[in-house]
């Protein structure tokens, strides 16, 4: 069974379809997308490059869709979902409208028992979760919520009709990537625009051309190239890093910075100096070269000390691309409210009361309050493993996995988009999820060749994956900053680097030593 329709699921239900197992997967949306269903707030798109952000397991998969821009938006890439769908018929073994509730491993049979909010009950050898890292949305953030006599939106709960936001005073909360889209897309049809921002970010302008049939041909032409290179490369994108800091004068470190800059994508993050993770040095210097074309263009010094960040370095957190978002504060429609030292305290019938009593009367609320990454999607299931342990106690005390593929105590639940891999955040996502469903289906081949049923991670197996996750961690910049990164969004939860971080490639690597290997960090019966 499949957990899931998104880009993850829908890859993994092809592959085990045509292994010639019976598999079934299940979406609480009405239709596949993952990602691209549920978040279709206004101004949602990609920033990885369409060319790069797709399945690279058939060159004709490929070259029979063709994007209409660089970093295509929410609308194309949901149509580009539905084009896999069709072209594999996968529909027809997808049950829609269903949410997981719960999940049970019954050791004596070596099976999981599996329960769904209409009432079915499913019984499967493998339960293959493909929920995604981002779909446990923080909804419930503010007391009063419900007392509210507008109209309040989670992004990631987007409906699909359309909201009138013409002439409505509308508030914004959050201003990470998703609050970045909505905030530059909405400014100027909204009556007023409220922007609530706590914590800033490092922001790149994107360049977002759009593409005919000459760019088409171009990308199109080098499938083989990005096939070869894409997986191997530090965060999955077709770039990697390759400049030396110390290689370079101070001038040809300007020279580079303001010319990466310049490209418009997220290469100044993931292509530039790989050291700015490592060393202080630096990352001040870039996250000042960063700040200071920020500065440039809010030029308001209250904006900037709001909107300009200060105490973490470039990197650290997730970098949002824009476009025009800064020149959004300028407008005379457009009030940014900084909540940091002035937090909000509640939601009233009229709209967003802060803590010293002030009130923002609203029309419509847009919450851009983030997620519960990583262990959202599977700890708000009742997921139950051996001697009926629960995995959302256990991530509670401690956020624990094989590779990000298995968890010990959990035999044949296998996992994509969970914490300690890649694609727990740090990895174009196509990238990282086409080679964890790859691996999945390739144990569950070995299983089954051997004549064995189950499958799981050993203590010792997952002990030295955590070991190695936390060496390679501990060892950048990252770890020191508060972000969703980090776990530090949710209240309570065990502070641990979701994501790994040793790079796309050298996991890549990793995975396929274990399988060649005959799989030493589990076990089967």
């Amino acid at each position: 069974m499949v957990l899931g329709a998104g880009v993850a699921g829908l890859y993994q239900l092809h592959q085990l379809r045509e292994q010639g197992l019976r598999v079934r997967a299940y979406e609480a949306g009405t239709d596949v997308g993952g990602t691209w269903y549920w978040n279709r707030y206004p101004g949602a798109r990609f920033d990885s490059e369409g060319y790069i952000y797709q399945y690279l397991f058939s060159e004709d998969l490929y070259k029979d869709w063709s994007w209409t821009q660089k970093f295509p938006d929410q609308p194309e890439i949901e149509q580009w979902m539905h084009y896999v769908a069709d072209r594999y018929d996968l529909r027809r073994d997808i049950q829609f409208s269903t949410t997981i509730t719960g999940a049970n491993f019954d050791e004596d049979r070596g099976r999981w028992t599996i329960h769904t909010d209409r009432g079915d009950t499913i019984d499967t050898q493998f339960f293959i979760t493909c929920g995604g890292m981002l779909s446990a949305p923080l909804e419930n953030v503010f007391e009063g919520q419900d007392t509210f006599r507008g109209r309040i939106f989670h992004t990631s709960r987007w409906p699909k009709e359309k909201v009138e936001l013409a002439g409505k005073r509308v508030g914004v909360v959050g201003i990470g990537a998703t609050g970045i889209q909505v905030i530059q897309t909405i400014a100027d049809e909204v009556g007023h625009l409220t922007v609530f921002a706590r914590t800033p970010q490092y922001v790149l302008p994107m360049k977002n051309p759009k593409y005919g049939e000459a760019e088409q041909t171009w990308y199109k032409s080098r499938f083989a190239e990005l096939k070869a290179t894409i997986p191997h490369t530090f965060t999955g994108f077709e770039y990697d890093f390759e400049h030396v800091w110390a290689d370079c004068s101070p001038e040809q470190r300007q020279e580079i910075l303001e010319e990466i800059y310049q490209d418009g994508s997220l290469k100044l993050w993931l292509a530039s100096f790989g050291e700015m993770f490592f060393v202080e040095e630096v990352n001040e210097a870039v996250s000042e070269f960063v700040r200071e074309k920020m500065r440039a263009r809010l030029k308001d010094q209250r904006l900037i000390d709001i909107l300009v960040p200060t105490d973490y370095g470039f990197g650290t957190h997730r970098v949002p691309l824009e476009t025009n978002y800064l020149e959004v504060y300028h407008r005379d429609n457009v009030d940014l409210v900084g909540v940091r030292d002035n937090p909000i305290a509640r939601i009233a019938p009229e709209g967003i009361q802060l803590s010293d009593g002030t009130v923002h009367q609203l029309d419509v609320i847009i919450l851009a309050t983030g997620f519960d990454a990583g262990t959202g999607a599977l700890t708000r299931i009742d997921i139950r493993g051996r001697d009926g342990r629960s995995l959302a106690e256990d991530w509670s005390r401690d956020i624990r996995t094989t590779m990000g593929l298995m968890i010990e105590g959990y035999p044949n639940l296998l996992t994509t988009a969970v914490p300690l891999a890649p694609s727990a955040a740090l990895c174009n996502m196509t990238t990282c999820l086409q080679q964890q469903t790859e691996w999945i289906t390739d144990v569950i081949r070995h299983v089954r060749k051997q004549g064995k049923s189950v499958i799981e991670p050993t203590r010792q197996g997952e002990d030295a994956w955590i070991a190695h996750h936390e060496e390679t961690a501990n060892a950048t910049l990252v770890t020191k900053t508060h972000s969703w990164y980090m776990g530090s969004n949710v209240d309570g939860k065990p502070r641990r680097l979701l994501s790994y971080i040793g790079g796309v490639g050298t996991y890549r690597k990793k995975c396929d030593e274990e399988a060649a290997a005959g799989y030493p960090s589990f076990q089967t019966s």
